[in-house]
């Protein structure tokens, strides 16, 4: 006896539609996230560590598989480790309005080495600030990463 189409399960369970249009293009549309806080990479490495130092010390540590996989991911990609690194780029990226909440973290976290590259990988930028302004923030921020780290 032959299975047809309609006798078999289904091969994964049917995706829910997005409520919105969420999307990081030139247009940035990023729906019930819009004016939401972001963080950079180091700056969640720097919220989790402490959060975690604050358990141990408690010795409520919990630590599960994510967690320990998102430690390492953070360990590897966060761009700066040390807390005053970290607080002066957040300075640096708070004092440019113009940019969305989102796209100061992404700069934070990306670290692009040219205003190209930058609005490339970010492409709401390229309306927003000049590609000599854009240019400057990332030398303060690369100076930050080279000299200090």
């Amino acid at each position: 006896m032959s299975a047809t189409a309609q006798d078999t399960a289904p091969v994964s369970r049917s995706r829910d539609k997005t409520a919105g249009d969420e999307e990081a293009t030139t247009d940035l549309k990023l729906g019930e996230f819009q004016n939401v806080p972001t963080l950079t990479l180091s700056e969640a490495r720097l919220l989790i560590n402490a959060v975690m130092d604050h358990r141990k010390q408690q010795r409520t540590v919990e630590e599960t598989e994510t967690l320990i996989k998102t430690q390492d991911y953070l360990d590897v990609f966060a761009r700066f480790k040390q807390k005053e690194n970290i607080e002066a780029v957040e300075r640096m990226l708070t004092a440019h309005t113009e940019l969305e909440l989102f796209e100061r973290s992404q700069l934070g976290s990306l670290c692009c080495e040219s205003a190209e590259e930058a609005k490339t990988l970010i492409p709401s930028l390229s309306n927003k600030i000049s590609d000599n302004d854009l240019q400057e923030l990332l030398d303060d921020i690369t100076k930050l990463r080279n000299f200090v780290e």
